[in-house]
C-alpha cells in the first residue's frame, strides 16, 4: 500500500511538518533546521540569501529544505514560522495548567491535520477482515495497546495486546499473511518492536504502524502508517501528551471497525456489559 508521502504545507503547523520530516533531512538541511529552532526571531526578518550565509549553505539547500516541508518557497516558509511563533509567544504568558491545555488541545489538532483517509480506511478494512489482530507496544506505547485491546474485545475482535519483547517475538513466529500487526512506537525505533515486526512481515503479515515520523526503521516494514503528532523528549518521555495522540488514532480505528457492522457490534457490546454487570454489587 502507498505510504503518506504528500501534503498542504499551509493547513498545518509549521513546528508538526519539521517533525515528520526531520528524519529525511540531509546533513546540510539539518544545520539549517538547527539553526532556525535557535535563531527564530531573526529568520522571521533574514531574506533567503542572508539565511544561507548564516548557515554556510547554498541557497539552493534552503529552497530545497522549505519545499521538502511542502512549501512553494521560502516566503511562504516565513510566513508559516512567523505565525507559530506569534502564537507561541502566546501561550508563553499562560500558567502552567494552561500550558498543558493547550499541549493537549494541539496534540488533538496536529494529529488530526495527519489523518490519511486512505490510510486509515485501508487500516480498518485489514483489521475488519483480519483472523487474528495483534497489538505490540512497550512502555507507555503498550498502555495505549492495552486500551486498544479493551475497545476492540468489546465488539468481539481476536485481538491480543502483547507488551513483553520476547512474548512478541515469539508470537510473530505463528503468524501468517491473515494476521495483522498493529505496531504502536512514537519513535518508530524501538529494536524490540522492530525484531518482532520484521519476523511477522516475513510470515506475510500486514503490519500496520501508529508512529510520530514519517521515516524510521518501523516504517520501512509497515504497510500502513497512521501518523500521530506529540512533541516528546528523553526527559519526559511517555508523558500524557504523547499518549493523547495514539489513543486519538486508536479511538479513529475502533470507531470505523464498529460502524461496518454496527448492528453486530451492538450485540456483543451489550452482552458484554450483562456479562460485566455481574462483577458490580
Amino acid at each position: 500500500m502507498q505510504k503518506i508521502n504528500s501534503f498542504h504545507a499551509t493547513d498545518k503547523k509549521l513546528s508538526t511538518l519539521i517533525n515528520q520530516q526531520k528524519n529525511q533531512f540531509t546533513k546540510s538541511e539539518r544545520k539549517l533546521h538547527d539553526y532556525i529552532i535557535n535563531h527564530t526571531e531573526q529568520v522571521i526578518y533574514q531574506s533567503l540569501t542572508e539565511t544561507a550565509n548564516e548557515c554556510q549553505i547554498g541557497e539552493a539547500t534552503v529552497l530545497r529544505f522549505c519545499r521538502k516541508l511542502g512549501f512553494k518557497g521560502y516566503q511562504e516558509f516565513k510566513l508559516s514560522l512567523a505565525r507559530e511563533a506569534s502564537t507561541n509567544k502566546q501561550n508563553n504568558s499562560n500558567t502552567y495548567v494552561d500550558k498543558v491545555k493547550y499541549n493537549m488541545i494541539q496534540t488533538l489538532n496536529d494529529t488530526n491535520d495527519l489523518i490519511n483517509q486512505r490510510q486509515l480506511d485501508s487500516a480498518i478494512e485489514a483489521i475488519y477482515h483480519a483472523e487474528s489482530v495483534i497489538v505490540y507496544g512497550i512502555s507507555s506505547s503498550g498502555i495505549a495497546g492495552l486500551d486498544m485491546q479493551n475497545r476492540l474485545m468489546r465488539i468481539g475482535l481476536n485481538i491480543e495486546t502483547i507488551t513483553d519483547p520476547h512474548s512478541q517475538v515469539l508470537r510473530a513466529n505463528s503468524m501468517d499473511s491473515k494476521s495483522v500487526i498493529i505496531a504502536i512506537s512514537l519513535t518508530g525505533s524501538t529494536k524490540d518492536i522492530i525484531d518482532a515486526v520484521q519476523i511477522g512481515k516475513d510470515k506475510h503479515a500486514t503490519v500496520i504502524a501508529i508512529t510520530n515520523y514519517m521515516e524510521s526503521p518501523l516504517t520501512k516494514f509497515s504497510d500502513i502508517i497512521l501518523l500521530t503528532s506529540a512533541k516528546e523528549n528523553p526527559l519526559n518521555s511517555g508523558s500524557l501528551v504523547s499518549k493523547i495522540s495514539q489513543l486519538f488514532v486508536i479511538d479513529l480505528l475502533c470507531t470505523g471497525i464498529t460502524i461496518k457492522d454496527y448492528d453486530k457490534a451492538k450485540k456483543i457490546q451489550e452482552q458484554a456489559a450483562g456479562a460485566l454487570s455481574n462483577k458490580l454489587y
